[in-house]
């Protein structure tokens, strides 16, 4: 065995043992060493590099390093095996993509308001925000030797008459501990129960002079971050709001690769344990700790996310969701309680899961497209969810029809060199003087806080403020020379964002060539899937009368410089809006209303789904827009006026 020392640019070394010839990047993941893998260590990204400090390594140099890194020790984690004792420096690029847990200051007039939006709105359109948990009080005779009664009929048949009941149930937690409880309140208790018309069954029971706690989770599995809310479910009011990197990441930065590594041994549980073992649960035991509530007080969970996180997250095999004919093995399920993933919440605790549409469109667009209203409006709406796929809705309350477009990670820091989510020290807005070519930017973490990377937000800024100057030509290859443009032996160019000294990284914060073509692909996809998907409905950009732009790829997005580079169809400004992570906000609807869970559902089944693999027009599509802004400058005249 071999001593690796993990050592990190702002935290403590990590010491492990691992056997000679081990993969590098497992040894990391079995220590729980956070290196960004978006491939999934088949070295086709280039994104866990590594700094051989001192020892040895089996490492052979690939494309994605350079001779010159590889002499100064730079190694791909996933390609390299332990040959003997050995330290390695894992900088702070590589680990960036594992945001810290955050729990929000309710405070902040911006946590919440987005929530009490999507309330108004939701309730404006007649929806109730009423749910089936209540509290009722329940007085009892004790027991005598005339009045032999056990606890539980004694219990069952005063809540019958108390609620008009037919059928009573206790769950089992109730049971355990219904005789202590019913002795020590002298027999005057209080019931969580869940009514569903007249049967009744029975959560929790306190004492009559206590406050209840009925409180309820709702949760956006994204395919990299994981946001919830806890809410108070009498009142609605929201008692605390987190995030966390999601932890299966390190299987790879999207589903086809998760679902790649769920098929083999060990797999399927590997994927489950990392999103609740090492992601849900810890998000739930700090809000709560942050909220003072038990988490036995949390009756109710929805989730939203797409199709694959819910098969990862319940442990079902989702392998057929990639494999034609792309069947999953449900779209809706109405059988899971907390209990039986091991959420660390009430056991009986209901999980309700938002519909999911297709493969590739899940509860994350029903709920999203749900808190947009788009299907409550006469008018004619687009909502983008922006991310690894990027998923479309158009439509008003007469139709929808949803599509998916697979716009790789770009969005969210993959495939790009530089690249990282939205989490302290990544560049998430940002402008170029055109004369300088100095850059001037906005790093999320706040003042003192070195940049990182560039999360999805400043990469749109970042390109169309190269355009904008000239220093990229429509195909993203450098047409400028100065201090700022670097080029390697072969000519291919880079705009250095900020030198290293200035940076909180062991080289320069750069933006490539390779990675402007990345995001060009990425771009282009959103783009054509729009222009397919309209034409197939005999629409066309002019009869968009709202566009809605959801997903967490920083604070906000320069709808400006998004139209700018082709990315979103030149309309006017004021028919765009930012809704921000709006699966989260139509789960915490859904959480809260019976109604709103109804709705949701009738929104999934009545909307058509395109799938653009079988449009003969798409692929012709793709290419045109895989220039900035388009192979057709008719389509954005606006670009002239900017220019």
């Amino acid at each position: 065995m071999y001593k690796v020392t993990f050592k990190f640019e702002n935290s403590e070394d990590i010491t492990v043992f691992a056997a000679f010839g081990e993969n590098l990047l497992e040894v990391a993941r079995k220590t729980n060493v956070a290196i960004d893998a978006p491939c999934n260590g088949n070295a086709a990204c280039g994104k866990c590099k590594v700094k051989l400090v001192k020892g040895e390594l089996e490492s052979e140099r690939t494309r994605h390093i350079s001779q010159e890194e590889y002499d100064q020790g730079w190694r791909l984690s996933c390609i390299s095996k332990i040959a003997g004792d050995v330290e390695v420096l894992v900088p702070d690029i590589a680990s960036a993509y594992r945001s810290r847990m955050k729990v929000a200051d309710l405070g902040s007039a911006e946590e919440i308001q987005i929530f009490e939006k999507t309330e108004q709105d939701i309730s404006e359109a007649g929806i109730k925000f009423k749910n089936d948990l209540e509290v009722i009080r329940v007085t009892m005779n004790p027991p005598s030797l005339d009045d032999t009664m056990p606890d539980n009929e004694r219990l069952s048949w005063a809540v019958e008459d108390l609620c008009e009941a037919e059928d009573v149930r206790i769950s089992f937690q109730v049971l355990q501990k219904l005789a202590e409880n019913l002795r020590k309140y002298s027999f005057d208790v209080q019931c969580v129960i869940r009514r569903k018309g007249n049967k009744v069954e029975i959560c929790d029971l306190i004492g009559a002079k206590e406050t209840p706690v009925v409180a309820g989770l709702a949760v956006d599995i994204g395919t990299t971050t994981v946001s919830a809310v806890l809410v108070d479910m009498l009142t609605g009011k929201i008692l605390a709001k987190g995030s966390a990197g999601n932890g299966q990441i390190r299987y790879g930065a999207d589903v086809i690769n998760r679902i790649i590594e769920q098929q083999k041994v060990g797999g399927r549980k590997r994927l489950q344990d990392a999103i609740i073992g090492e992601t849900l649960n810890p998000l739930i035991d700090t809000m709560c700790r942050e909220a003072s509530v038990q988490e036995e007080q949390i009756f109710r969970v929805c989730v939203a996310s797409n199709t694959t996180m819910n098969h990862l997250l319940l442990g079902v095999d989702a392998d057929p969701v990639r494999m034609e004919p792309y069947i999953p093995t449900f779209f809706e399920t109405n059988s899971v309680f907390a209990g039986d993933l091991g959420l660390h919440t009430n056991s009986h605790a209901k999980v309700l899961i938002a519909p999911n549409i297709g493969s590739y469109v899940g509860g994350d667009i029903t709920a999203g497209t749900f808190a947009s209203m788009i299907w409550n409006k006469e008018e004619m709406s687009l909502f983008i969810d922006l991310g690894t796929n990027g998923e479309l809705v158009f439509g008003n309350s007469e139709f929808m029809m949803s599509c998916a477009c697979s716009a790789g990670p770009a969005f969210e820091g993959g495939d790009i060199s530089c690249g990282m989510r939205a989490t302290d020290g990544a560049i998430e807005a940002c402008t170029i003087d055109k004369e300088t070519m100095i850059p001037t930017f906005k790093i999320i973490g706040g003042e003192g806080q070195k940049p990182v990377g560039l999360c999805g937000s400043g990469i749109i800024d970042v390109i169309s403020e190269l355009f904008r100057c000239g220093i990229i030509n429509p195909k993203g290859k450098f047409i400028r020379e100065g201090e700022r443009v670097h080029r390697d032996k072969y000519g291919m160019g880079s705009y250095v964002l900020a030198f290293k000294e200035d940076a909180a990284s062991v080289k320069d914060i750069e933006i490539t060539e390779v990675d402007i073509d990345n995001f060009i692909r990425a771009k282009g996809a959103i783009f054509s899937a729009i222009c397919v998907m309209l034409r197939s409905l005999d629409f066309d950009v002019s009869m968009i009368d709202h566009i809605y732009v959801a997903g967490g790829i920083g604070s906000g997005i320069n709808m400006k410089n998004a139209v700018y580079i082709g990315m979103f169809p030149d309309v006017d400004m004021e028919k765009f809006s930012y809704i921000g992570n709006s699966s989260l906000s139509g789960a915490y609807a859904i959480l809260l209303s019976t109604e709103a869970q109804r709705k949701v559902a009738e929104v999934a089944h009545n909307m058509t789904y395109l799938e653009l693999s079988n449009e003969p027009t798409y692929m012709d599509e793709f290419v045109a827009s895989c220039f900035i802004p388009h192979t057709d400058a008719s389509l954005f005249p606006s670009n002239q006026e900017a220019r």
